[in-house]
């Protein structure tokens, strides 16, 4: 049986332990075995990360030592999964580069928060399968710097000092042997149970990094 770690901390604002359990619950009925850690002291430890089908951090605004970084890195370069949702993966841990590499873009603002529209971009990948073409959201809506090697599933036009934009909302790269999904979507964890497309999306995401579908 495949097992998945969920990394949990940083940040309270988050509520990241109420996030991880919502997909903990998701993917546990999906025959994963899920594990939580509520320390970072593990992603140092590459042989330990390697025994994982995928790892997901929730730990915004986080501290990751060198050690940390080069373990995980070196764990999804060999073939480990990364998925993960809004600040918990994509501002977990600010100036760590080669973190920011890896989960290709990061976090830099949220000029506008309400009512925007997601629209899916690659409807044929297995991640959007069964979403549909668009749908309403009303949250933070993230301005993203980027990888220009991800391959985007879903964007959003976010319009900003008189400029529209379109602007990724989840997106896929390879690193290494390795997968990696990301969603930036969920600031609020009513947010996956308000919207089904997100939650639909995060769930098939960290089944795709596992290579489940």
């Amino acid at each position: 049986m495949k097992k998945a770690l969920f990394v949990c901390g940083g940040w309270e604002g988050h509520q990241p332990e109420k996030i991880v359990q919502i997909f903990v619950g998701e993917l546990a009925a999906h025959g994963l075995t899920c594990e939580v850690v509520k320390s970072l002291d593990s992603l140092a430890d590459q042989a330990l990360l390697t025994s994982y089908a995928f790892i997901f951090p929730c730990w915004t605004m986080g501290q990751l030592t060198p050690e940390q970084e080069r373990g995980l890195n070196g764990a999804v370069r060999a073939g480990v999964g990364l998925a993960g949702v809004h600040g918990g993966m994509g501002d977990a841990f600010r100036g760590r580069l080669d973190y920011e590499w890896m989960v290709g873009g990061h976090f830099v603002g949220h000029p506008h928060v309400g009512d925007y529209t997601v629209r899916i971009i690659r409807e044929a990948h297995p991640i959007t399968a069964g979403l549909p073409a668009s749908f309403a959201y009303k949250s933070e809506q993230y301005y993203m710097m980027m990888d220009p090697a991800v391959e985007v599933l879903a964007d959003t036009a976010y319009t900003h000092e008189g400029q529209t934009i379109k602007m990724p909302v989840a997106w896929t790269k390879s690193w290494g042997k390795g997968r990696v999904f990301y969603n930036a979507l969920g600031h609020h964890p009513d947010e996956f149970t308000h919207y089904a497309e997100a939650r639909r999306l995060t769930v098939q995401g960290c089944l795709w990094t596992a290579g489940l579908i």
